[in-house]
């Protein structure tokens, strides 16, 4: 299995975390075991990623002496995973790399970045839970989350597209019920708010607000309003400008006269003679106009009642509506549309439900078609499973996927059951949660079991397991190995041991070492070269004293380990 093949943790940087002052580690891909010495520091590693991954921290795990730690996790990403999908989504993507760091001051405060882009913790987690499952006593256990347990059977069971079908049948339905309370959240919450509406249409149909209209019954209103005023004006104006004996077209008809008598004496007055004739010509019309509109003035008392009338209904209605008197025709169109729209609900509201039974329906038998899947898949997984338990050493446990429907009319896009691991341990004992299991090592193995039946499917592609082989040796302990081994080779696994029949099976062998000296304690992670580890598996063999006898065992172990598939 290579790098292109799947998504992978590639490097990881620790700076002055616990007893870590530097570590710069290149992991490979398939299955990498991390041995030492009781003591040594084998779980600073797991915890150390944990907080690359967004686990909660206090500054107690920064190096003694240190301001800060920091921890980088390197991922290469494969070409369509959903982790590229996820980082495309938030623009965090890089050109298929994913690149989490965690810093930790002494003040306590925490920073997170992806791809060198800093970001709340929370999405640090959210890609966490997308690249890595630590398996034993751990926060990234995804085993133990009801949700993730769905997901997991419906991998196993290739439910892809029953999902889908649902998914898709779950949002039309879901699309018709919106648009159903959309049209009644229009409707009034009694029949006297309809009888309201009905009124105020009738109030603005009696005035029939034009906007046009009421422009010309306010100017009509000045003009009746006003006779008096007008017919004054107008009168004096005929009078001073011709009907009086020094009006103003005596007096410039005169002047005009007397310059035109002096023309003959001085051509120069001939453009003063010509604007005077016009003046005069003017002033005559503007005269007959005048005469005119006094002809047509006249005063109507009924009419200007009429008009003051209907003015002060529009103008009664713009206050009880809040407009102005020029918007009251916009309202009555608003109010027409309500009332029609309330009047057109009935018929709509009947074909939407009408819809939303079809919609439900159509709902109900993909999901039912969903459930027979998921009920044949339980059976296959904890069949085997129950298997793998057996090999584990976990004599009599077994594994029991329980299927539970959903509440009466509930309607989910991932279907109509919840779905929930069920474990005994023990011959005898009760099955009991998954996720009250207390052992980490009962609990790692089941996790192992239930990863390796799975293997292929699963969508997270880094695994750790934290002391999966506690409690058990022998031939039980090369089975884990083994699984582990054969997990490797679709995903990532990393496994914290301390049999060296796990360790010998491994495709990479990482050694956590502690070293003091005056100026402190560290703890060194390095890989092994082959006489490396034929050292440290005769180590975990042999304790202190290791023999050639141990030599050669933990050399036979590492060739019948090449020959293992």
């Amino acid at each position: 299995m290579g790098a292109a093949d799947i998504a992978m943790l590639t490097h990881l940087q620790i700076r002055n975390f616990a007893l870590v002052d530097r570590l710069d580690l290149e992991i490979g891909s398939g299955f990498t075991v991390l041995t030492g010495e009781t003591g040594a520091g084998k779980s600073i590693l797991i915890e150390a990623l944990g907080l690359a991954l967004g686990d909660r921290a206090d500054s107690t795990v920064i190096r003694e002496g240190e301001e800060r730690a920091e921890v980088s996790a390197n991922f290469e990403l494969a070409t369509d995973g959903i982790t590229r999908a996820w980082l495309a989504e938030h623009d965090l993507d890089d050109d298929g790399q994913c690149l989490l760091r965690r810093t930790l001051s002494r003040e306590g405060r925490s920073k997170a970045f992806i791809n060198g882009r800093p970001v709340p913790l929370q999405l640090l987690r959210d890609i966490g839970e997308q690249l890595v499952d630590i398996h034993g006593q751990h926060e990234h256990q995804s085993l133990l989350k009801r949700d993730c347990q769905l997901q997991l059977l419906d991998e196993f069971g290739g439910h892809g597209d029953l999902l889908a079908a649902v998914a898709q049948a779950y949002r039309h339905w879901q699309k018709i019920c919106a648009e159903l309370d959309a049209v009644r959240a229009q409707l009034p919450a009694t029949d006297g708010d309809t009888d309201l509406l009905r009124d105020q249409i009738r109030e603005l149909e009696d005035v029939s607000p034009r906007a046009d209209d009421l422009v010309a019954l306010e100017e009509e209103h000045r003009r009746l309003s006003h006779f008096d005023e007008l017919f004054t004006t107008c009168q004096h104006a005929v009078a001073s400008l011709y009907d009086d004996e020094a009006s103003l077209y005596g007096i410039m008809a005169n002047i005009g006269r007397d310059l035109r008598e002096q023309l003959a004496t001085d051509r120069g007055l001939t453009p003063a003679v010509e604007l005077l004739d016009g003046a005069v010509i003017q002033l005559q019309e503007a005269i007959d106009e005048l005469r005119t509109y006094l002809d047509r003035l006249h005063v109507d008392p009924e009419r200007l009642a009429q008009i003051e009338t209907r003015l002060t209904a529009l103008h009664d209605l713009a206050r009880k509506h809040r407009v102005r008197s020029a918007d009251l025709p916009a309202v009555l169109e608003r109010l027409r549309a309500r009332l029609n729209t309330i009047t057109g609900a009935g018929e709509r509201i009947a074909r939407l439900q009408s819809e939303i039974t079809e919609a439900t329906a159509n709902y109900h038998r993909r999901a039912t078609a969903l459930t027979r899947a998921r009920r044949k898949a339980a059976e296959d997984l904890s069949a085997a499973v129950t298997a793998g338990m057996q090999e584990l050493g976990m004599r009599g446990g077994r594994l029991a996927v329980r299927i539970d429907r959903q509440a009466e009319g509930h309607l989910s896009p991932y279907g109509a059951e919840r779905v929930e691991f069920m474990v005994s341990t023990n011959p005898g004992q009760n099955e009991k949660s998954l996720a009250r299991i207390i052992s980490g090592g009962e609990l790692s193995r089941v996790s192992l079991a239930i990863q390796v039946h799975a293997a292929g499917r699963h969508a997270i592609p880094t695994l750790i397991f934290d002391e999966v082989d506690s409690g058990v040796g022998g031939r039980v302990a090369e089975i884990v190995g083994q699984l582990l081994k054969k997990l490797g080779q679709t995903c990532q696994v990393l496994c914290v041991t301390h049999l060296p029949q796990v360790a010998a099976l491994a495709h990479q062998h990482l050694q956590v070492a502690k070293f003091t000296s005056t100026q402190g304690t560290v703890t060194r992670i390095g890989a092994l070269s082959d006489n490396q580890r034929g050292e440290e598996i005769a180590r975990m063999l042999g304790g202190i004293e290791i023999s050639k006898q141990t030599r050669a065992h933990a050399k036979e172990m590492l060739q019948r380990a090449q020959e293992c598939t």
